[in-house]
């Protein structure tokens, strides 16, 4: 969908167009066998009913489904993916000196409106012939997804260009992520600290500390991406496009009083 030799649009401005970083169009990926990719698919769906499953678990249940496998080849497969097991496991990475720490906020916050809370995460999206990383931004009063960026790489490029665009709009007193080094990075939490943002991290091990955008990841798989099991990227953009259109616009949420996120977002 990128045209390099395009008379008007830089390939910057393109990415930007297609929601993808800029990066991306620049990265050139070793691609996966097509029994890596199916198991990378069969990981992601357990992965969601048992995020406590590290490397070991995640063998062990994958030979007891019939898969020979050994671990060394799984632990790359979900590192590849993004994905570790939520329990905290043996110490045995220090993080850079550099890398600051924010503490958890959200603990026993009364969450009243909209713009008092948003987070962001990274999930591993599985295609046919391939796979694509999805960030997206959520506030957690109204589940109204906010902002998303696709790219095919784990970078910091298009989480900063998610929150960039989402700030043009609104800004929330508090933003939550995980402690992944995206959002760990001096760029990522800059941004955050100059518009004025307060900065809340998921305790190590701590997935539910981010329930609604892992609640949300879930839907979209569930509803979206497995079913239809996009074959391209652009076939991808397209569906997401308009699948987050129906969440925010159409789909009723019954904790919501069965009202959709734009709405509750919007107090309508």
């Amino acid at each position: 969908m990128i045209e390099p030799d395009h008379p008007k649009l830089s390939i910057s401005r393109q990415c930007e167009l297609l929601g993808m970083s800029r990066s991306s169009w620049y990265y050139k990926g070793i691609r996966e066998t097509p029994e890596n990719l199916e198991l990378m698919r069969i990981i992601d769906q357990q992965y969601l009913k048992t995020p406590f499953y590290g490397s070991r678990r995640m063998t062990a249940w994958l030979v007891r489904e019939g898969h020979p496998v050994n671990r060394k080849r799984i632990q790359r497969l979900m590192r590849t993916m993004g994905i570790e097991g939520i329990a905290p496991g043996p110490r045995t990475s220090v993080g850079k000196p550099h890398r600051k720490i924010y503490p958890y906020l959200l603990r026993n916050l009364v969450i009243d409106r909209p713009d008092l809370v948003w987070s962001t995460d990274i999930t591993y999206l599985p295609m046919r012939s391939g796979f694509m990383y999805l960030m997206a931004i959520i506030d957690w009063f109204s589940r109204y997804i906010l902002g998303w960026r696709l790219s095919n790489t784990l970078d910091l490029d298009f989480c900063v260009e998610g929150v960039a665009k989402a700030f043009e709009d609104r800004i929330p007193e508090i933003f939550n992520t995980d402690q992944g080094s995206q959002f760990t990075s001096p760029a990522f939490t800059d941004q955050l600290s100059e518009a004025g943002v307060k900065i809340s991290m998921d305790g190590k091990g701590r997935a539910l500390d981010n329930v609604c955008i892992e609640r949300f990841w879930r839907t979209l798989k569930y509803e979206d991406i497995y079913p239809r099991d996009y074959q391209t990227v652009p076939d991808l953009m397209e569906g997401l496009t308009a699948y987050i259109q129906f969440y925010n616009t159409e789909r009723l949420h019954m904790a919501l009083g069965y009202r959709t996120p734009e709405e509750v977002y919007e107090g309508r």
